[in-house]
């Protein structure tokens, strides 16, 4: 520093021009209204000299703290698209979504050969609640983890891919679940496990997969929880084993003796053999290019009317038309046909393990 030297005050604001020094710690500096300031070196810089050469030295050592300075700025600002998301908006909810419903779906990776298809497996979680769950394998006595994780309200999730060698191991399932919500106040759900037998023949029937709510392509649905209660599982229950031998026992009894054994099982057969019809488009018409809705549904009911004519004749006959969840309009139709055309016939809902959803029994009589 000398005498003429322009300077900025550091702690404070304003600066001047150096006037003279007072000892070796003090500097006189004339601020801009003519006063002298004493002021500690220390608290000065120099932003302008009579020098030309400590000018173009100060400013050779700013520079690259200049420069510095700039990218370590950069570097300490990271791009928006790298930022960590802090904000999630908060899951839509339905009116009807409060009960928990949840459905464990398989869809087979190549479906025109279920003999030998691996299988895509999906947990469906259709209420407003997260769900954290665990989805274990049994053995006799001794359970192993095969998935666990969190549902979020009115989602599906994709579990796992199943090898077709690896079917097996699904013989004995238990899902548990747990249910709440998040930032909210909620109803308090209990905890629900729920033991799962499938009968794994059903992954070699090409009725048992149908498309449902959820995929436009055919699964095999089970049902796990309806409204926030575990669903029975596809096992044969003790009961319903000593009901179906009773009855088949009173039938037995009831056949006149003079009727050969073979003779009552083929008749027997006959009667109780269970007619699927799919009556989905896709099923029916090889393509629906340039069909409208009410062509598609004209030519379904005339298929339906055609199947009615042809087993008019075979009382007790049961028939179970698939005609989907959808929007209802084909099963309304159907139920108008039975109840103008058909009052002596019986309908009623299709077993959903057999079926999936959507699927209509009729007996006829």
């Amino acid at each position: 520093m000398k005498i003429g030297d322009k300077v900025r005050f550091l702690n404070d604001v304003g600066g001047g021009v150096i006037t003279g020094f007072i000892g070796n710690n003090l500097v006189n500096v004339e601020n801009e209204d003519g006063f002298d300031i004493p002021v500690p070196i220390r608290e000065v810089v120099v932003v302008e000299s009579d020098n030309p050469q400590a000018d173009a030295h100060r400013q050779t050592q700013a520079a690259p703290t200049a420069a510095a300075e700039t990218r370590e700025k950069e570097e300490a600002e990271p791009e928006p698209a790298d930022l960590p998301v802090s904000y999630r908006p908060q899951p839509l909810e339905r009116r009807d979504g409060e009960p928990a419903n949840v459905y464990l779906c398989f869809m087979p990776v190549s479906p025109m050969r279920l003999s030998e298809s691996d299988f895509e497996i999906y947990l469906i979680n259709d209420c407003n609640y997260f769900a954290d769950f665990l989805f274990l394998q049994g053995e006799n006595n001794a359970w192993e983890v095969r998935f666990r994780g969190t549902l979020e309200p009115n989602s599906k999730m994709y579990i796992e891919t199943i090898d077709h060698e690896d079917l097996g191991q699904l013989g004995h399932l238990c899902l548990q679940f747990m249910f709440y919500k998040q930032a909210k106040p909620f109803l308090l759900k209990p905890g629900v496990a729920v033991d799962l037998r499938p009968n794994l023949t059903k992954f070699y029937k090409y009725h048992t997969f149908q498309p449902n709510d959820f995929f436009a392509e055919k699964v095999l649905t089970f049902e796990l929880i309806r409204h926030d209660k575990p669903v029975k599982g596809d096992t044969v229950q003790a009961e319903e084993l000593r009901e179906a031998l009773l009855s088949r026992h009173e039938e037995k009894t009831e056949e006149p003796a003079h009727i050969s054994i073979k003779a009552v099982a083929r008749k027997k057969s006959e009667k109780d053999e269970i007619q699927v019809i799919d009556l989905h488009a896709s099923a029916l018409l090889e393509t629906t290019s340039g069909m409208s809705n009410g062509d598609i549904l004209e030519y379904q009911l005339t298929v339906f009317r055609k199947t009615m004519e042809e087993h008019k004749a075979h009382k007790g006959k049961k028939l179970v038309f698939i005609h989907g969840k959808g929007n209802g309009v084909l099963r309304s139709q159907l139920l108008k046909e039975l109840k103008k055309n058909w009052p002596q016939c019986t309908a009623q809902d299709a077993s959903f393990r057999e079926y999936g959803f959507g699927a209509t029994m009729v007996i006829m009589h």
